[in-house]
């Protein structure tokens, strides 16, 4: 009976040892293993409609990511607020690398605004994977062909000038703003419910400029009925690369542009955030993207994780300041 129990004793010990060891080994190889993430289909909250340049641009990255990530990534419409819907549901997600965001420029806006209280300390940042300028334009027969005509004639006029944007305290809007406050020039800021019909209203001479990105006018410069003059960048737009920079225009100037980007909810791990950036950047290369992009008239501008950091907390404090000076602030 004793040599019985012993060797009973002996089993149980071994059993429970088995199962200890098995337990580790699930913990290392189990959902959260960071170095075999991902596991499952990751999600891609696009914080616009469907059918617009950030959805498209979503779409299309989302295509190129997945041979990878070896997952599949699929694309989901959170749109309204300005993006502040599907921005604060991607920051608010489980922080496992699952869901990730494509946010765009008006986060580091809509605190300053008074929309959200949602800023991008609130996000992890991936990568960034476009940026479009803004575009000085004006119709082909306007009596400046440069920055420089267009400043001394708005001296000339203080005030006459009409410049259309997408809505006051829109990208757009601010980018006016901008190059008034720099240029020491008084315009007449117009407000459209977009900048599709601020686009519309130049090209039928309602308006003097539009301050918008160069694929808003892209089809309107091929056909010859808007010309640009300068891009409110630090590098020519490779959609309309003759087109010089405010700087070389002589103008100093600081980059106002909308952008786009990947983030996860802040408490993501890093090592995930590793793996998402070394995707996303690896699809942002691809021939197929970049032929979306170009064919769009949309720009790429590749940054890390952080690159992409440093430059959302320099929008966000320029964003400040801006939105203050202009009593734009709903803070």
């Amino acid at each position: 009976m004793k040599k019985y129990m012993k060797y009973s004793a002996f089993a149980i010990v071994a059993v429970l040892l088995l199962a200890i060891a098995g337990c580790g080994k699930d913990n290392s190889d189990g959902a959260g293993g960071k170095d075999e993430f991902p596991k499952k289909a990751i999600t891609l909250i696009s914080p616009t409609s469907a059918g617009g340049g950030t959805d498209a641009a979503a779409r299309a990255l989302a295509a190129d990511v997945e041979k990878h990530l070896g997952q599949p990534v699929g694309v989901v419409n959170k749109p309204g607020g300005s993006g502040s819907v599907g921005m604060t549901e991607g920051a608010n997600a489980n922080p496992d690398g699952y869901t990730a965001t494509m946010v765009i420029a008006e986060l580091t806006m809509l605190e300053h605004m008074g929309v959200s209280s949602l800023n991008q300390d609130q996000m992890k940042a991936v990568a960034m994977i476009n940026l479009d300028p803004a575009a000085l334009t004006v119709p082909a027969d306007a009596p400046y062909d440069t920055l420089d005509g267009f400043i001394a004639y708005a001296k000339a006029h203080p005030g006459e000038l009409n410049v259309g944007n997408a809505g006051s305290g829109s990208i757009w809007h601010v980018a006016a703003e901008s190059l008034a406050k720099n240029a020491g020039i008084e315009l007449n800021h117009v407000p459209f419910e977009g900048a599709a019909p601020a686009v519309t209203a130049l090209v039928g001479g309602h308006v003097d400029a539009v301050t918008v990105s160069p694929a808003e006018v892209k089809t309107h410069l091929d056909a010859g009925t808007l010309k640009t003059l300068a891009v409110m960048s630090d590098k020519r737009s490779d959609i309309i690369p003759d087109v010089p920079t405010f700087t070389e225009a002589g103008l100093e100037s600081e980059t106002i542009a909308t952008w786009r980007g990947i983030t996860v909810p802040k408490d993501t791990p890093d090592e995930i955030v590793a793996i998402l950036e070394d995707a996303f950047l690896k699809a942002a290369k691809e021939e197929n993207f970049q032929k979306f992009m170009s064919s769009n008239g949309l720009g790429i501008e590749l940054k890390s994780s952080k690159e992409f950091t440093s430059f959302m907390d320099e929008n966000y404090n320029y964003y400040k300041e801006m939105f203050a000076e202009l009593g734009l602030s709903g803070k």
